[in-house]
């Protein structure tokens, strides 16, 4: 997985499915927060998302009151979203 930032946008390109990857995903965010309350989130690639990853998403957006627009690129992890509910949470599209 590679991940870059610029100001309160994020892109991750290749699969999110470590806890290496969330460690990285959420130090980034962590940094962004402090700063802006509207993350953009490009996900390019991703076929899934972990658990940690989801749920560290879910509290930012329902306890730090953080506004997440998601980008979602594959199809089977946006419906993966829509299954479990979040499409609406976190704001996502198809990109």
């Amino acid at each position: 997985m590679e991940i870059k930032a610029s100001s309160n946008s994020i892109t991750i390109h290749g699969n999110i499915k470590t806890v290496s990857d969330f460690q990285k995903i959420k130090q980034l965010l962590d940094g962004i927060i402090a700063t802006h309350k509207t993350i953009i989130l490009n996900v390019i690639d991703s076929l899934s998302m972990t658990s940690s990853v989801i749920g560290y998403l879910n509290k930012l957006v329902l306890k730090d009151n953080v506004a997440i627009q998601m980008r979602v690129g594959n199809g089977q992890l946006l419906e993966l979203l829509s299954d479990l509910n979040l499409t609406t949470t976190f704001n996502a599209t198809k990109a």
